[in-house]
């Protein structure tokens, strides 16, 4: 269906479509909420949890069968996807015309300060993940990474550091927020310049026009839904971990198992403290809980970063970032596309690169298009009144930027400290959640007991403000999409239910099979929203083009434009 026809002069273009009419229920439990959207959300999250908490072994099975078929079929649709999103993003940002619309009506200013709003947008994008993977993901490539598999450069020395650092970034760079910019800019464009719902099936209304007020919107909405549970999921997986991790290292024994892994304890104790925190924050809104928490966390990250910038390797981590930055944009082109396949030979030279590439880019970028209806439809309820240059550049360059650089400081003091510090294995032997509290343990201990308790501790209260920032704005968001896009509060009972469920799927799989587990349902789950994303893009490129072309006639683009045109006579087609 298109979006608009030729209608008589004096305009040669229609106005855009404006409305889309999405059932909602009129009192009653499900009052304001899409029940076709969120039952079915609900019945399926319902089903993996009992699924993976009372049959494990066949539902680890069965999902490892799906996530093997994936790998080896639709690697490298994940690899080339995200990069079409980062070329997307790049051309919507130069293009003249797109990039001065702005995601508002005329005149309409941003509600939240530039401080604030990177704040929001670090802390509920990738913010918890720093303080896992900042530490342990540089590690993980400077022991091994492609360039080590063929013979290139040695794991675990110093000719291995640049290689180290261009995966990082990679992995947590431009191209993990394109996928994020992509969705958030599509839901602020059609809700705040068209007026449509703040909902998934809204970025899709140029191709499927009112089709999406029935079955197809109500479908893809669920399929949102659904990828962000276990995007998040994945999140609080790894967040849990880390937490016991923590708690241990400040004195809390009991929560963790021989290997520091959290236990069954450990995982219940550690979800009830941070759902519990997270749905009391959810209850107060975007405005209130979430904008103090997200201020607190992006104050105590800066000066956690701060610490390891002038206490620890400070040189290194300054060489680190502007070398690593600028290897990752020279490789960028070939890293975004290049596809390693496998000769099937297990063993093999081809067999390794395309097994590391499965647990690697492919496994992170299944995780931004799974984290993407959650960061997309925050970023653009925090994003109105902003230009589409505006937001595409804040969201791709600045929270990027600052995954660099906790990776070249944080990241750059551990390798720093094997190498030539006398770690001799502390940090490099540590599970990868401990090893941010292993680091900061082996730097200040020597000083001081109590200082290394202490940073233990600020790390701790971090980790807790990043995961419950996650989780209530997961929460606030799921609801939202089941309420085809209504912002207002929600009735408790759909928040409590949504923090329990997130809950017990993050506990299910992490009992049954680990954060492995999470790791697959994720990837599987990620898949259909990609093809969504596509038709996102799609209808995205096709909208601004069209609005370029009638603001050089004088056709209405925004919503409160087109309803006094209306009053005036013009109507408004698809």
């Amino acid at each position: 269906m298109s979006e608009e026809k030729e209608i008589d002069p004096p305009y040669e273009m229609s106005p855009p479509f404006t409305e889309l009419d999405i059932n909602t229920t009129t009192g009653g439990f499900y009052n304001g909420f899409a029940v076709p959207v969120a039952i079915p959300a609900k019945i399926i999250i319902s089903i993996l949890v009992v699924w993976a908490i009372f049959w494990p072994v066949q539902s680890g099975s069965i999902l490892n069968g799906f996530n093997g078929f994936i790998l080896q079929h639709f690697a490298a649709w994940y690899i080339w996807v995200v990069a079409f999103f980062l070329v997307v993003c790049i051309g919507l940002a130069i293009w003249p015309a797109a990039g001065k619309l702005k995601l508002g009506i005329e005149g309409e200013e941003p509600e939240f300060t530039n401080f604030s709003w990177f704040s929001m947008m670090f802390g509920a994008g990738i913010g918890v993940g720093m303080l896992t993977w900042a530490v342990a993901e540089p590690v993980s490539h400077f022991e091994s990474n492609p360039s080590t598999i063929m013979g290139l450069t040695t794991g675990g020395t110093a000719d291995n550091v640049r290689e180290a650092y261009q995966w990082s970034f990679l992995h947590w760079g431009f191209s993990a927020w394109a996928c994020y910019a992509i969705c958030g800019l599509s839901l602020a464009f059609f809700t705040y310049r068209r007026g449509l719902p703040l909902t998934i099936r809204s970025g899709l209304t140029p191709i499927f026009g009112n089709a999406l007020a029935g079955v197809l919107g109500h479908i893809i909405d669920v399929v949102a839904v659904v990828a962000t549970i276990l995007g998040v999921a994945q999140t609080l997986g790894f967040g849990v971990d880390q937490f016991v991790a923590g708690l241990s290292r400040i004195g809390i024994d009991g929560l963790s198992d021989a290997e520091g892994k959290a236990n069954t304890i450990g995982i219940l104790v550690s979800l009830l403290v941070i759902m519990g925190l997270s749905t009391l924050s959810a209850m107060s809104g975007v405005g209130k809980g979430i904008k103090w928490l997200s201020n607190l966390n992006m104050a105590l990250s800066i000066i956690l970063l701060g610490f390891f910038i002038i206490f620890g390797a400070t040189w290194f981590g300054l060489t680190a970032m502007f070398v690593g930055l600028w290897d990752y944009i020279i490789a960028l082109p070939w890293m975004s596309v290049n596809v390693f396949r496998s000769d099937g030979i297990e063993g093999s030279e081809s067999f390794l690169l395309a097994q590391w590439q499965g647990w690697w880019p492919v496994f992170y970028w299944a995780w931004w298009i799974a984290f993407a209806p959650f960061v997309g439809l925050f970023l653009a309820r925090i994003s109105r009144g902003r230009t589409i240059r505006e937001f595409v550049l804040g969201a791709l360059i600045v929270p990027a930027l600052m995954c660099f650089v906790w990776f070249a400081w944080a990241g750059g003091t551990a390798i720093e400290l094997e190498l030539n510090g006398g770690a001799a294995g502390a940090i490099f032997d540590a599970a990868n959640g401990d090893k941010i509290f292993a680091m900061t343990d082996f730097m200040l201990t020597p000083i001081g007991p109590w200082l290394a308790w202490g940073m233990s501790v600020l790390i701790v209260v971090l980790l807790l403000t990043f995961l419950v920032t996650s989780a209530d704005s997961a929460v606030l968001i799921v609801n939202t999409i089941n309420a085809a896009g209504d912002e207002g509060p929600k009735a408790r009972p759909h928040i409590l239910f949504w923090g329990f469920a997130l809950a017990l799927v993050v506990a299910g799989l992490l009992i049954s099979g680990g954060t492995k587990a999470i790791q697959t349902a994720m990837v599987i789950g990620a898949l259909p929203f990609s093809f969504v994303m596509v038709l996102m893009v799609i209808s995205l490129i096709k909208a601004i083009y069209n609005d370029t072309r009638r603001e050089k006639i004088g056709v209405p683009t925004t919503y409160d434009q087109i309803e006094g045109a209306t009053g005036n006579g013009l109507s408004a087609e698809m």
